[in-house]
């Protein structure tokens, strides 16, 4: 008797809503995306002459607003360094192709952050 409600002990907890997997909110890819943008202009822009943590700062101001999980945070910042990454082996000085990636990047960026807070902001 002792081990069956060991068992059911076990099975139950391994069924606990608090054990399961995260479950990724609808904006999740758009979000990730939008700090990967962030990361690639906080490079690209401060190697174009832009000087400070502008784009360091937004990312800041979305970890600071969705308040995430040390899981989520952790996958919303490997983003944003993924974006910085990216261009960090590319690029040693702001060339025509840096400034145009700016503009595309500032783009997107705009169209992200207006598509999530039409879809999903409160």
């Amino acid at each position: 008797m002792r081990k069956a409600a060991v068992l059911l002990l076990v099975m139950l907890t391994a069924l606990a809503p608090g054990r399961a997997a995260a479950v990724e909110a609808p904006f999740d890819p758009g979000l990730m995306r939008l700090a990967e943008v962030l990361g690639s202009l906080h490079f690209l822009r401060n190697l174009c002459g832009e000087k400070g943590a502008t784009w360091r700062d937004e990312m800041e101001k979305i970890l600071d607003s969705e308040n995430p999980d040390p899981a989520r945070r952790a996958r919303l910042i490997a983003s944003f360094n993924r974006g910085y990454r990216s261009f960090e082996g590319t690029y040693t000085s702001c060339t025509a192709s840096a400034a145009q990636a700016i503009e595309r990047y500032v783009k997107e960026g705009e169209r992200l952050s207006r598509d999530i807070a039409t879809s999903f902001g409160n």
